[in-house]
């Protein structure tokens, strides 16, 4: 046992760069890791890590050792969660990434029912439209769109990642009629900045025909939130594109409405996201399975779609 709380001290440290990182996520001192780390390296007689006041590095000894027993260390800590849940059902906490406004809209609902179903698990979410190191950062899943898929990680679509082109009705009975995509130089544009970038991206519009064109709207202010700037718009302030899942409502309850209905933004999918080994614990493998149970169910692929 104490081999294997070498090992995990040695994981933890080589992901993160540094033993007090490591030393924070596994509740211990960075003294405590650092001593179970040159134990290990004592009992193999290599060096794993290059250290030094200000970094920590891997050897090219640390570096094979590495490849060779993060995916093994991994399946023992599910197979020992999955062990330890209650009654054989899943169980612990479920540590869980997702969009601030997106989760409030759709993931928090369904909290009540995953209770019901699964009483012993613990949710510890977080609410961020940033994208998380599942892996390094110690999260069982993550839901969201336009992450990039590092290596050891799946996603599973949930819906289509669609944004559109809404104004409110008294906007545009005042201003030109929009009967294609050229038009929308003529009209105020509330643009979506990045929160990750800061830029304001270059958008390219697709019809149901399948045809091209680029977004031409002049930028008369910019958000960082779709919400913010559906907000925005239902006060006739100009034209916003903004993700489906934010505008539905608005759509819905007609304070908004589409502009070139036929015309849309594909920003690839929204998915959940987990990481890829034999042995998902219990309680991913319960979470995962729901919000696709849910999401269908409630039609809300079909809700978000554009098309």
């Amino acid at each position: 046992m104490e081999t294997f709380s070498s090992i995990e001290c040695f994981v933890r440290s080589a992901e993160v760069g540094s033993f007090a990182e490591a030393a924070r996520r596994l509740s211990l001192t960075p003294a405590a890791v650092g001593k179970s780390v040159a134990k290990l390296e004592a009992r193999l007689g290599v060096r794993l890590f290059q250290r030094s006041t200000r970094s920590l590095t891997l050897t090219e000894a640390g570096h094979l050792f590495l490849g060779e027993v993060s995916a093994s260390l991994l399946t023992i800590q599910n197979a020992v969660a999955n062990l330890a849940s209650a009654e054989g059902r899943p169980a612990g906490t479920l540590k869980v990434s997702m969009g601030t406004v997106f989760g409030r809209l759709y993931i928090v609902p369904l909290l009540g029912e995953f209770l019901r179903r699964f009483p012993a698990i613990n949710p510890d979410w977080h609410f961020d439209n940033r994208q998380v190191d599942l892996i390094a950062q110690g999260f069982d899943a993550a839901i969201g769109g336009g992450f990039e898929l590092p290596q050891g990680v799946v996603a599973r679509k949930l819906t289509p990642a669609h944004r559109v082109l809404v104004a409110s009705v008294d906007y545009l009975a005042e201003r030109e009629a929009i009967v294609e995509p050229d038009d929308l130089k003529h009209h105020d544009g509330i643009l979506i900045r990045s929160p990750q970038t800061g830029r304001v991206r270059s958008w390219q519009l697709t019809s149901r025909a399948r045809q091209h064109s680029p977004l031409t709207l002049k930028a008369r202010m910019t958000m960082s939130d779709s919400e913010a700037a559906c907000a925005t718009a239902v006060q006739g302030l100009g034209i916003a594109l903004v993700s489906m899942p934010f505008a539905v409502g608005y759509l819905e309850a007609g304070t908004l409405q589409r502009v070139l209905p036929e015309w849309y933004v594909d920003d690839g999918n929204i998915s959940i996201y987990y990481a890829e080994h034999k042995l998902l614990p219990g309680k991913t493998r319960a979470f995962v399975d729901f919000i696709i149970e849910q999401f269908a169910e409630r039609g809300l692929g079909r809700r978000f779609s554009a098309v």
